[in-house]
């Protein structure tokens, strides 16, 4: 039987322990963009411009989230206890999971 790998991602999520959305709506991009500079290789010239690949804004089922990969722990660990700190403080739920690509990205089986 194959081992299933641990996740490699948290998912903090915009909605509060006690279930209410937090806000501002556009807290997730905020947050991910002062993560923008934390990346492979670290910050480069424009590299504010676009978001880490290590902490990327999306939605899931509707609800902002940020996706925080654990390579930030690894190779900043400053920047991951920030990330970790403000969904603490905010009262942010937290889970750890593994995005999977969309659909038309999947590699496709020959039957």
């Amino acid at each position: 039987m194959a081992s299933i790998p641990s996740s490699r991602e948290f998912f903090i999520q915009g909605v509060t322990r006690s279930g209410r959305t937090f806000r501002p709506s556009d807290w997730a991009e905020r947050l991910a963009g002062v993560m923008s500079p934390f990346r492979p290789g670290g910050a480069r010239p424009g590299s504010h411009l676009s978001y880490s690949p290590w902490c990327v804004p999306t939605a899931v089922n509707g609800v902002k989230c940020v996706v925080v990969n654990t390579a930030l722990r690894e190779h900043e660990p400053m920047a991951w206890d920030f990330v970790m700190n403000f969904a603490r403080d905010n009262e942010l739920q937290v889970f750890e999971a593994c995005l999977l690509p969309e659909e038309s990205d999947r590699p496709t089986t020959q039957p």
